[in-house]
């Protein structure tokens, strides 16, 4: 069951690394803002080749992680019902205003 877990790790941080690379090369200030990284961490991504790519993914804990460390971010998501379009955009709003994690 563990090895599951680590397999299912495996490939979520796998296509974490790969979408995060081709947003930041397609569009580095989306990318950053997106991802909730900084400019180093997105220089950082950008430049890691595929072997690397692929080690790190390997690592047994997720690099990605839920931006919701304030409660008013996730509580505004769940409020949104259907044809309510402003809970989505009060959240973004709200984690724009939050720095940039410096660690994935």
């Amino acid at each position: 069951m563990a090895n599951d877990y680590l397999a299912e790790i495996r490939d979520v941080n796998l296509s974490y690394l790969m979408i995060a690379q081709q947003m930041i090369r397609h569009d580095r200030a989306e990318a950053i803002f997106r991802l909730g990284i900084s400019g180093e961490m997105a220089d950082l991504l950008a430049g890691m080749s595929n072997a690397q790519v692929l080690k790190l993914a390997s690592c047994n804990v997720m690099l990605s992680r839920f931006r919701f460390t304030d409660t008013e971010i996730l509580s505004a998501l769940l409020r949104d019902k259907a044809g309510n379009a402003t809970a989505p955009v009060h959240a973004s709003i709200i984690m724009s205003s939050q720095a940039p994690e410096t660690i994935l």
